[in-house]
């Protein structure tokens, strides 16, 4: 059995570049502007990285209609896949009142504003790992 390493390893790990961090900043750049392409209201981007494991950011946007958010969703859906993102899932395209694209890294969520205050989901993501009891 050979243990050498192949001429091309290397033991050393930049600890400066982690590749996961490079992919969601990525993803988060193609999502804004894809939102904004299309003229998305109050643009929110969170980090939530620290407090869970199921994504490392969350996009929150506005649309002026349900004919407009299905535009938007539709829109950050295939420039993700141009970007080399492929969507895992999208949710809630029937009655487009919210729609959530799941992106993997990122998850982007495109409501209307009265779904968007009800659910309020700026607060609940923003709570700070030391706030939970």
């Amino acid at each position: 059995m050979n243990l050498e390493p192949s001429p091309g390893a290397s033991n050393s790990y930049d600890l400066a570049i982690d590749p996961q961090s490079t992919d969601v900043h990525a993803c988060l750049k193609v999502v804004h502007e894809a939102l904004l392409d299309v003229k998305a209201k109050e643009i929110v981007e969170l980090d939530i990285s620290k407090i869970s494991n199921v994504a490392d950011a969350i996009v929150i946007a506005s649309g002026t209609s349900t004919r407009h958010i299905k535009s938007l969703a539709n829109n950050v859906a295939e420039e993700a896949r141009k970007a080399g993102f492929r969507p895992i899932g999208v949710e809630g395209e029937r009655d487009a009142e919210w729609i959530l694209i799941d992106l993997g890294f990122v998850v982007v969520h495109v409501m209307l504003p009265t779904a968007r205050k009800f659910y309020d989901l700026e607060s609940l993501w923003r709570t700070t790992p030391e706030s939970i009891t």
